[in-house]
């Protein structure tokens, strides 16, 4: 069984940034990929970006120039580094693990980001 907790939420002003944590708990495997996902008020969940154990990343187009994701594999912890944050990145801020061989996903808590104009 796994378990992803989250920090590093909060409120920030347009242009500043934050910078989240996800650390996983159990077994991860090295096909396991890591992401981040956000859900604002009225919307789906949306990937923001993702990356596997080796460090290929793969980003939503709203954020690229603007986050980073990255992984310390050792630690069991998935980071996202945002910067230049804008109102309309204001979400619930999921983590997830994606187990494809055993069809399965893992969530976390999800952490709220709030960016005032």
């Amino acid at each position: 069984q796994v378990q992803l907790v989250e920090s590093g939420g909060g409120l920030v002003q347009a242009g500043g940034s934050l910078r989240l944590s996800c650390a996983a708990s159990g077994i991860i495997f090295s096909s396991d990929v890591m992401g981040w996902y956000r859900q604002a008020p009225g919307k789906q969940r949306e990937l923001v970006a993702a990356i596997t154990v080796v460090g290929r990343t793969n980003y939503a187009d709203s954020v690229k120039g603007r986050f980073t994701i990255s992984r310390d594999n050792a630690k069991k912890t998935v980071y996202l580094q945002m910067n230049s944050l804008k109102p309309e990145d204001t979400a619930v801020y999921y983590c997830n693990l994606n187990r494809a061989f055993a069809t399965r996903d893992y969530w976390g808590q999800g952490t709220q980001v709030t960016v005032s104009s």
